[in-house]
């Protein structure tokens, strides 16, 4: 895959996400779009959803129900779009949701690999592949990032650094839509700051790609170790995401 076939893969995927067209991102105005989870969404997209904010650094392309539209409308009007994905001007929007019963949820920087960059690192720990089959004794608390015990079906690949016998690494990925598979990782804290990260990281990436799937890799902007994998393992900014939903899941999130 090319550079610009990866971002059209991604593009389409959001487009699905959102219930929007690929090329709504590269307009030089908003847009705005009926909210919907279609089929073809990402698997971990759960309603209820009042609206979703993406941006590939055109735009804002904005799915958003219907009785929430002139809200985000004038947020839209009122700021820079790429403000808009961050306070203070955030509050503005958060405040006028939770008179709606929804509030500011979920904000994530997404990662897609540079071909030009992406190779396969080496750490001091021999690297394995391993299969879903694998995966069956690893659900534990050291390896929540790699793999998600919630949908473990979704889990589909992943490798693994090992001394010896012991796994002190793994970064995983998720088959969470038909195209694109979400790269996690975890590292034993003794073993950090080794380049093990980076080294599961592009190997995965590469695995991933030999299989005609787009891996992608998503984290907070402020987890700065994890945005240096990122970019340390091939990757780059593609997109950013914020959704707004319901204030009672923010609230139990926050117990």
């Amino acid at each position: 895959m090319t550079n610009r076939e990866i971002m059209n893969i991604a593009m389409q995927q959001s487009a699905y996400d959102l219930n929007a067209k690929a090329s709504d991102f590269l307009q030089d105005t908003n847009v705005f779009v009926n909210a919907g989870i279609g089929p073809l969404a990402r698997k971990y997209y759960k309603e209820p959803i009042a609206c979703n904010l993406v941006s590939y650094g055109n735009n804002i392309v904005v799915s958003v129900k219907e009785e929430y539209k002139e809200i985000l409308e004038t947020y839209l009007s009122k700021f820079e779009f790429y403000h808009c994905f961050e306070t203070p001007n955030m509050h503005w929007l958060d405040k006028r949701m939770k008179e709606h019963g929804y509030r500011v949820c979920f904000m994530a920087e997404y990662f897609l690999p540079d071909v030009n960059h992406l190779k396969r690192k080496e750490c001091d720990y021999v690297l394995k592949v391993l299969e879903h089959e694998n995966f069956e004794n690893l659900y534990l608390s050291e390896w929540s990032n790699a793999l998600c015990e919630d949908r473990k079906e979704l889990d589909v690949l992943g490798v693994g650094a090992y001394d010896g016998d012991k796994l002190v690494g793994l970064a995983a990925c998720s088959a969470d839509c038909e195209s694109m598979w979400q790269i996690g990782v975890d590292v034993l804290p003794e073993y950090r700051r080794q380049g093990v990260a980076s080294a599961l990281t592009s190997n995965l990436a590469i695995e991933i790609m030999k299989r005609d799937k787009v891996p992608f890799y998503c984290c907070a902007w402020s987890n700065l170790k994890s945005v240096k994998n990122a970019l340390s393992s091939g990757f780059v900014p593609g997109w950013v995401e914020m959704t707004v939903k319901a204030a009672s899941l923010v609230d139990e999130m926050n117990k």
